[in-house]
């Protein structure tokens, strides 16, 4: 091995000693005389140019400015549009979204109480046409002047039989409306199973169908109950014209105006008042400028107590003409279909009048014959105001020598009247109420000058009792 190595070794020292000798032999010059710095001299300092500028952008008029500045307006109106409409969409969206969910987890709660209420109400209803069906056939029982009515009693009966009918074939469809739509478990088991199987778009267009139907058939029956409650109002309102009211059992008819046509009242008890209470019901044809619904008077003055009518106006007047108390918009013009009650109050400690109507105070007035008492020994009448033709004679016997001399047509009243009752005393406000109320007793409470059914009241001309 050594022997194999040691031609090389020689091999490699021979060739670096020629190199050697090679390098020896040149001559390597190196000339550091001339030396160069990086540097500028004075002299060979450049002139500085100056730089061209930028470019420049061309002077802009006023109009070109304007122009700018609408097109950026404009640019940021269409952005504030674009975003508003992005936010806007984004918005009804998500609030669907919420609605539909909102049916969809209480649709069926929120229909099966409407049809629950529609159904109570419904019930009600029924229950409320049959009472006043049999009312109806009492009063027609008990009342004799009803047999001269038959025929409008079974329209008024036959009427009310198709209005319960009605009725009932409204509470069968809400009955049909909850087995089919609302109180079945199954049936919305079913429909939330359908739902499922379809995409969230097409479950969403069947709920919308679904509530659309639902609304439908409510809006159906809405209208149906708005139906059944005009012809209620219909029989009701034909009720209240035919009876009497607050339990009154007769009367007063003034057919017509004329001068011969009125009622005498002859307290028992003297008039010497110095307070009183006039209450009555009226139910007047047409009121004119001046109507006469009851007149108090002597020889010395006509017109000690007056209740009186003018047009849509009730007014009374103590102790003469002068002392007038009006309350406005309590007639209805040209007169009325429905029965209204009046009442008229005074006391003389500090002349306080009041009028009522319909059991409300409408007005008060003081200073309305303070000090005055009403006297004695004159005319009681209704219908009429007292000039002079009918004061009682010694045997209490009214003189009526001539008709056409003591009133006038002009002012008498024509319609009905019922309940006529005088106090000598204000009554309370409670009182006069419980007076008014139709559905009452009123006729019930009597006066203690004049008493309704008690006192003698005469009709004259025509003037006739009625039940």
């Amino acid at each position: 091995m050594l022997l194999w190595s040691l031609p090389r070794t020689v091999c490699v020292l021979s060739v670096c000693v020629c190199l050697a000798l090679t390098y020896e032999d040149d001559d390597i010059e190196v000339n550091y005389a001339d030396t160069y710095y990086n540097e500028i001299t004075e002299e060979d300092t450049p002139v500085p140019t100056s730089s061209p500028p930028p470019c420049g952008s061309p002077d802009l008029n006023k109009w070109d400015k304007m122009f700018s500045m609408l097109e950026n307006s404009q640019m940021r109106e269409n952005m504030l549009l674009q975003y508003a409409d992005d936010i806007i969409k984004v918005e009804i969206g998500s609030l669907r979204g919420e609605m539909l969910r909102f049916i969809a987890q209480y649709g069926g709660s929120c229909g099966a109480a409407v049809e629950t209420a529609g159904r109570r109400m419904v019930l009600q209803l029924e229950n409320r046409l049959r009472e006043s069906l049999e009312r109806i056939r009492l009063k027609e029982q008990n009342s004799a002047a009803a047999r001269n009515s038959i025929g409008n009693s079974n329209h008024l009966e036959a009427t009310l039989q198709q209005l319960i009918s009605t009725v009932q074939t409204q509470a069968n469809r809400l009955a049909k409306l909850e087995t089919s739509c609302f109180s079945s478990p199954g049936t919305g088991m079913g429909m939330n199973s359908k739902r499922s199987l379809l995409p969230e778009g097409g479950a969403a267009e069947i709920l919308e169908q679904e509530v659309a139907s639902h609304q439908a058939a409510l809006n159906g029956l809405q209208a149906a109950l708005l139906q059944v409650r005009v012809g209620l109002a219909e029989v009701l309102s034909s009720s209240q014209q035919r009876y009497l009211p607050a339990g009154c059992e007769m009367a007063l008819l003034f057919p017509m105006r004329s001068r011969r046509i009125y009622t005498a009242v002859a307290p028992e008890v003297p008039l010497a008042l110095s307070a009183f209470t006039v209450c009555m019901w009226v139910k007047p044809t047409a009121a004119s400028s001046k109507t006469v619904l009851l007149s108090y008077g002597d020889r010395h003055n006509s017109f000690e107590i007056q209740l009186l009518l003018a047009h849509t106006s009730a007014l009374i007047t103590i102790g003469g003409e002068a002392h007038l108390v009006e309350a406005r918009g309590v007639v209805k013009s040209g007169g009325t279909e429905d029965w209204i009650h009046l009442c008229g109050t005074w006391s003389s400690e500090q002349g306080l009048a009041s009028l009522w109507a319909d059991g409300k105070k409408v007005v008060t007035t003081t200073g309305v014959a303070e000090g005055h008492v009403l006297p004695d020994g004159g005319s009681f009448q209704l219908g009429q105001e007292r000039s002079g033709c009918c004061l009682p004679n010694q045997g209490n016997e009214y003189r009526v020598p001539g008709f056409e001399a003591g009133f006038e047509p002009k002012l008498a009243f024509t319609g009905k009247m019922t309940g006529v009752n005088m106090w000598s005393r204000v009554l309370s406000g409670e009182e006069i109420s419980q007076l008014a109320l139709r559905e009452g007793r009123g006729c019930g409470q009597r006066g203690n000058i004049v008493a309704w059914g008690v006192t003698e009241m005469v009709p004259h001309g025509g003037a006739q009792f009625v039940n």
